[in-house]
C-alpha cells in the first residue's frame, strides 16, 4: 500500500479504489457464497442482489436469509439484523477524529464494513484532510460494487460452479469466517490487542448458545460482548497511562 498522498483531491478517490483492490480477494468469494445460499433458501437472484445492495452487512445477510427462510417474524428478523451490526459502535468513534466536515459522510457510512474500517483506520491519518473524503469514497465504492457483483454471480451461476467443482461447495461456507480471521490475526503482534482478544470470550459464549439451540441469539450476543470487551480494555490501558493507538 502506498503511503504517499495523491497529487490532488480529485484523484484521491482513485487512490482509494486502488488501495482497496486487495479486499476483493475476500469480498468476492464470500459474496458468491451468499448469493448461492440466498437462492437455495428460496430467494430469487434479483432479491439476493437487492439484499446485498441495501443491507450490505455481510454476516447479517446470512442471518437475514436464514431467519426468513425459517419463517421467523419480520420484527425479529429486523431486530437481529440490526443487533449483529452493533460492532459499528466500535468502528465509528475510532474513525470520527479523521472525518472532515462534509454532508456526504452520513451517506458514505453505508459503505463502512469491517474490512473498509481496517484499511481506513490505518490510511486516513496518513492523508491530508482534503483527500480523506475522496479516498474513503473510492475504497467504499469498490468494496460495495464487488460485493454486489459477487452476489449476482453466486445467485446466477453459483449452483453450476459448485456442480462443476465440488470442492468449492466445501470452501465457500468457510469464506466468511476466514475473512474475519484475516483481520484479527495480525493484531496478535500488539500486547494491547492480544489482551482484548484474550478477553473476548464471545466465541465460547456463541458456541454454548449454539449447542443449547439458541443459534439466532449467539451471533448478535457475541458482537455485543466483543464491543464491551474492546471498550473495557481500552479504558483499563488508557487509565494506566498507555499511549492511545
Amino acid at each position: 500500500m502506498s503511503l504517499q498522498a495523491t497529487s490532488s483531491p480529485s484523484r484521491a478517490w482513485l487512490t482509494g479504489m486502488r488501495e482497496a483492490i486487495p479486499l476483493l480477494g475476500g469480498y468476492v468469494p464470500v459474496a458468491i457464497s451468499f448469493g448461492l445460499i440466498a437462492t437455495q433458501a428460496g430467494f430469487s437472484a434479483w432479491e439476493a442482489v437487492l439484499i446485498s445492495t441495501l443491507i450490505y452487512a455481510g454476516a447479517s445477510q446470512f442471518l437475514f436469509v436464514g431467519m426468513v427462510a425459517a419463517g421467523a417474524p419480520l420484527w425479529l428478523v429486523v431486530a437481529m439484523t440490526l443487533l449483529i451490526n452493533v460492532r459499528h459502535v466500535v468502528y465509528a468513534p475510532n474513525l470520527a477524529p479523521w472525518l472532515t466536515s462534509s454532508r456526504w459522510w452520513p451517506w458514505l457510512m453505508h459503505g463502512l464494513t469491517d474490512q473498509v474500517f481496517a484499511v481506513a483506520h490505518a490510511r486516513l491519518p496518513q492523508l491530508p484532510a482534503s483527500q480523506r473524503l475522496g479516498w474513503f469514497t473510492g475504497a467504499a465504492l469498490l468494496a460495495w460494487l464487488s460485493w454486489i457483483g459477487g452476489t449476482a454471480l453466486g445467485a446466477v451461476a453459483g449452483g453450476e460452479l459448485v456442480a462443476r467443482w465440488a470442492l468449492m461447495g466445501e470452501i465457500l461456507p468457510f469464506a466468511l469466517p476466514a475473512l474475519f480471521l484475516v483481520l484479527i490475526a495480525p493484531r496478535f503482534t500488539s500486547r494491547r490487542w492480544s489482551l482484548a482478544l484474550a478477553l473476548a470470550i464471545t466465541i465460547g459464549i456463541a458456541l454454548l448458545l449454539t449447542m443449547s439451540g439458541l443459534t439466532n441469539v449467539a451471533i448478535p450476543l457475541a458482537a455485543v460482548c466483543g464491543a464491551l470487551c474492546f471498550y473495557s480494555v481500552k479504558f483499563v490501558t488508557t487509565g494506566k497511562g498507555e499511549r492511545h493507538e
